[in-house]
């Protein structure tokens, strides 16, 4: 899960990132509110935790900025204001959660899941498709009710893919999930992931839609799909079970 931090203070930013990194997040870390707005309005995040109290652009009025632009990704404010009126216009302006400072760790990963896991329209922590079971707190995989042993990379790309059963990814976006600033990705890194996963899942489970992306089975029976029958190679994402359509 990757997530942009915008946070000022340097204390307070590198403990934040050192500790979600710690238990599994990727995380891109900015110190001024024009950078935050840069990066959540050019690069894809699964969600964001935003402080208000920001250098050169306000917290809040990147909140605002970025959705009058249509940016859906789930944002957390981590903030020091602690008023009710500043709470509710926050949340009025398109933030999908409220916390004040000091927050623990755990407790902050898990708002962050529960973001996402809503923005995907899952009623819980634990998602099950196909026969996988995938548990993003314990970062855990059970196939079949067996527990399945995956690297960091492993899982995080099972766990894109499985948020959006039915719909494909393409390596670029796949790659935007697993990798953060300054890490080296290398030009087969994602089918280097997705070889092992099969290897471990079963080769049906993850579909590959030649010269588009991977996809996730949402059972042992979907139809398997040409590439002539879809759009744009660089399409966000593609239907291959249209009764299970899914936000990215």
């Amino acid at each position: 899960m990757r997530l942009l931090l915008a946070e000022d203070d340097a204390l307070l930013g590198d403990g934040l990132r050192a500790g979600l990194r710690a238990i599994g997040f990727q995380v891109d870390w900015v110190r001024d509110g024009l950078a935050a707005e840069r990066e959540l309005s050019n690069q894809s995040y699964t969600a964001a935790v935003l402080d208000l109290g920001l250098p050169r652009i306000d917290g809040l009025d990147v909140l605002q900025s970025i959705r009058k632009a249509g940016v859906k990704t789930p944002v957390l404010v981590l903030t020091a204001r602690d008023a009710v009126p500043q709470r509710i216009e926050t949340l009025d302006a398109g933030a999908d959660d409220y916390v004040v400072k000091p927050i623990d760790l755990h407790e902050l990963a898990a708002r962050l899941r529960a973001l996402v896991r809503r923005s995907h329209g899952q009623v819980q922590d634990l998602i099950v498709v196909n026969g996988v079971e995938l548990d993003p707190g314990a970062r855990e995989v059970k196939l079949e009710g067996q527990p399945v042993k995956l690297s960091t990379r492993e899982f995080d790309l099972l766990h894109a893919l499985m948020l959006r059963p039915g719909r494909v990814l393409t390596r670029e976006q796949l790659e935007s999930h697993l990798y953060g600033w300054g890490e080296e990705v290398g030009s087969n890194t994602v089918e280097v992931h997705v070889h092992h996963l099969r290897r471990k899942l079963g080769s049906q489970r993850i579909r590959t839609v030649r010269g588009v992306g991977y996809a996730f089975s949402p059972s042992a029976t979907a139809p398997a799909v040409a590439a002539a029958d879809l759009g744009p190679a660089d399409e966000s994402a593609i239907d291959i079970a249209p009764s299970r359509p899914a936000p990215l």
